[in-house]
């Protein structure tokens, strides 16, 4: 893993995403290396691996946070912003730069709503901080059930026990707690449900988008069906059925 310390130009970032306002990125590249993921197209902002293979490159924004404290002082109206879009907040470079942790206190003090995107269960670690920010909300990327599939199209992602173990902590804090379960990789549909439902203000599922791009991967390991459409509309309505009313639109 080559990670290499930047110095970013701004912090947040206006969002394209439904019902996201602003977005922080704290690194450019993923240390998890998943290898379906659509923010491969960030090599193209990279100062030095532009043509590295996504999970091998980490580049760190040292002074994001700083950066943001400047940014949210001339907001002259508070907001919400969420941590990350094309990167995890918690990847492992995280335990020792600590800009994500750095970015949420900025946040807190300033008055704006948080939301995190993450795999890790890292992000236990600063449970003390988003316990106390307003409207605080967790998410876990769980896109499968199954370990066995995670080794293979996420190699450096944490386990899938280790997610839900987290989740559980997270929601237990008294934290809004949801699950993304996308892409939705080969799965067992109600084992899926039956280890997050209890632990969820509401999940969103998707499907796979960016199936090009390990088309090749899931046929030698038998999983594609998982390509199709059927299953997706077939996985999508049996995950809705079975979380009720915490079943959300993604």
């Amino acid at each position: 893993m080559d990670i290499v310390e930047v110095t970013a130009k701004s912090a947040l970032v206006r969002s394209r995403i439904p019902g996201v306002e602003y977005v922080i990125n704290p690194y450019t590249g993923c240390g998890h290396g998943c290898r379906y993921c659509y923010a491969v197209f960030m090599r193209q902002y990279s100062r030095e691996h532009k043509n590295a293979a996504w999970g091998s490159f980490v580049e760190v924004k040292t002074n994001i946070a700083d950066l943001l404290q400047s940014e949210l002082a001339r907001k002259r109206r508070t907001g919400a912003a969420l941590l990350s879009s094309v990167c995890d907040p918690y990847q492992p470079a995280e335990s020792r730069y600590q800009l994500t942790r750095g970015c949420i206190e900025a946040l807190r003090e300033h008055g704006w709503r948080v939301s995190i995107l993450t795999r890790s269960p890292l992000v236990t670690r600063d449970i003390d901080l988003l316990k106390t920010c307003i409207e605080g909300s967790v998410g876990f990327s769980i896109p499968t059930d199954d370990d066995e599939v995670r080794k293979i199209v996420e190699p450096m992602s944490p386990p899938i026990a280790a997610r839900i173990e987290a989740l559980r902590q997270v929601h237990a804090a008294g934290i809004r707690t949801w699950v993304f379960i996308a892409p939705m990789l080969a799965m067992n549909p109600g084992r899926m449900a039956g280890q997050i439902l209890p632990h969820i203000d509401h999940a969103m599922m998707d499907a796979l988008n960016y199936r090009g791009q390990v088309a090749s991967l899931f046929r030698q390991h038998g999983w594609e069906y998982a390509l199709t459409n059927e299953y997706a509309a077939k996985t999508h309505g049996e995950l809705a059925r079975l979380l009720g009313t915490k079943a959300r639109q993604a």
